[in-house]
């Protein structure tokens, strides 16, 4: 039987020609894809240019459905779902690239790094803090760090912040001497709130002991010492912050006349607070005097003319008012409405501002309840700044 050779003659050029026309199919459908996916991340681009963030975020998506792989266009996406509060859809497309077997390196620590992020945004402290764990040995190393450091502050948990503390200073960071002794502060105060006052005595010395030049553990433990009778210790340790001029000295005047009183060395705080009022006046320390030379024979007229000889050289409404307050016993009272008017002019300027935020309240703090920065309520009123 002979072969038939003539279908293959005929075949071949008919499969050849259906090959050729599926492949000009697919580049066909290549070159649109390429260009809708440059199309669809330009307009997206736009959009985000114009803070028009919602039409950006859907040309990202649809640049994504047309160019899945494209990892950056998911690092976009992501950022644009964090920033717009949608720290669910953020975590998707995180978790989405980090489930991706052919991302990079690099990649894969870029989008650990915005995975913790969102964690953080979204208030989910413990997945933040195991998510910034896996990024220690990488690039960004130094920033997970200081998102762990506010963290643990947030969370009060003095002693793993006073640990990442440490590896952020060896690392060179920044020196965190003052703030680690304001974590030992605050320990301090917790020890104190369950009784534990021995343990409060022993960190605030070591406090002192590592950090001479901070003046809050001085200060805390100058009014521990206080409080557990021991006003000799507690005037020896406050009067520090007066002999060298501290300028957080007259936030301890109230405590160092307290101690003074209960000691019987009056006559060493007067002349020590009138030297400090004399190079760093100050109404904290001009009410402390007050208070020492009320008990002394002369004692009103001297504190009526120190408020006086105050506002002869600053501006002071609070120093006006206590002026009226002193004169108001030596003679005729004010009537009530001047008095409780100049009460409520004061009461705003006798208030402690932050200096990063703005933030006012009544009491002066070391670490700002608004803006979580340490050290940054000067420690002087507000109508004194």
């Amino acid at each position: 039987m002979e072969l038939d050779l003539s279908w293959i003659l005929w075949g071949l050029p008919a499969a050849f020609a259906l090959g050729w026309i599926a492949s000009r199919l697919d580049l066909r459908q290549m070159r649109i894809a390429n260009r809708q996916a440059p199309r669809a991340y330009f307009k997206g681009l736009n959009y985000l240019l114009n803070e028009q963030q919602d039409k950006a975020i859907d040309a990202f998506i649809e640049a994504v459905q047309n160019d899945p792989d494209t990892s950056e266009l998911h690092f976009a996406l992501g950022n644009l779902f964090r920033r717009r509060g949608e720290y669910d859809r953020a975590v998707r497309v995180h978790e989405h690239l980090l489930s991706r077997a052919d991302l990079s390196q690099a990649d894969r620590q870029r989008a650990q790094h915005g995975l913790a992020l969102d964690f953080l945004k979204a208030g989910l402290l413990d997945r933040a803090e195991e998510a910034l764990r896996k990024l220690e040995g990488t690039p960004f190393e130094g920033q997970a760090r200081l998102a762990r450091l506010a963290i643990y502050e947030r969370s009060r948990e003095w002693p793993e912040a006073a640990r990442v503390a440490q590896l952020l200073e060896k690392s060179g960071e920044a020196n965190f001497d003052m703030r680690m002794a304001h974590y030992q502060c605050e320990q301090a105060r917790e020890a104190v709130q369950k009784g534990d006052a021995a343990s409060a005595l022993n960190l605030l010395k070591q406090a002192i002991q590592t950090t001479p030049q901070a003046a809050r553990p001085r200060i805390l433990l100058g009014q521990l010492q206080l409080s557990q009778g021991q006003a000799e210790q507690a005037y020896a340790t406050l009067s520090v912050l007066f002999e060298r001029l501290d300028a957080a000295a007259p936030l301890a005047a109230n405590s160092l006349v307290k101690a003074a009183q209960a000691a019987n060395m009056t006559a060493a705080a007067t002349p020590l607070l009138a030297t400090h009022y004399a190079k760093q006046p100050s109404i904290d320390v001009l009410d402390a005097l007050s208070l020492l030379e009320a008990a002394s024979p002369e004692g009103g007229a001297t504190t009526h003319q120190r408020y006086l000889d105050h506002l002869g050289q600053h501006v002071s409404l609070m120093a006006a008012a206590r002026w009226l307050s002193e004169d108001q016993q030596r003679s005729s009272p004010l009537p009530p409405s001047v008095q409780k008017t100049l009460e409520q002019a004061v009461r705003p300027l006798a208030r402690y501002r932050c200096a990063a935020c703005g933030f006012e309240a009544k009491e002066h703090f070391w670490h700002c309840p608004g803006c979580q920065a340490w050290d940054s309520y000067p420690p002087r009123r507000i109508e004194e700044l």
